[in-house]
């Protein structure tokens, strides 16, 4: 077998993914978009696994832990991308720049950014 082959088809699949981060504004479409970049890795790992003859087969072995990282990657990520869903109503990346707290109050108070300014003592403490 040539190495071309699939060295070429992993090129193709790792600038769609490419293309796919680059280009696109939904979370769940640029994490399935990095997997896309994951599995022209792994591609070209075992292409050149079976290519060089490796008789420990390293290229295989790192193979199984990108797919266990990209498991982990995608199950994280999808945790994520379905909270910020709940919790701010749009999954776009362009609208997810600042995850700050907004304000509360009509004056500003309460903002992420903004010195916090210590409150007076209520009367919680007992007096003698």
């Amino acid at each position: 077998m040539h190495l071309a082959y699939p060295a070429v088809l992993a090129v193709l699949l790792f600038c769609t993914g490419l293309y796919g981060v680059l280009a696109r504004r939904n979370a769940i479409l640029v994490l399935m978009s990095v997997e896309l970049m994951l599995n022209a890795v792994n591609l070209n790992l075992v292409a050149f696994d079976v290519w060089l003859r490796d008789t420990l087969h390293a290229g295989q072995a790192l193979t199984l832990f990108t797919i266990a990282v990209a498991a982990a990657e995608i199950g994280i990520g999808l945790a994520i991308v379905l909270l910020v869903y709940r919790n701010r109503g749009s999954s776009d990346i362009d609208r997810l720049r600042d995850l700050a707290e907004r304000p509360s109050g009509p004056d500003g108070a309460g903002s992420a950014d903004a010195p916090r300014q210590p409150q007076p003592d209520t009367g919680a403490e007992a007096t003698a």
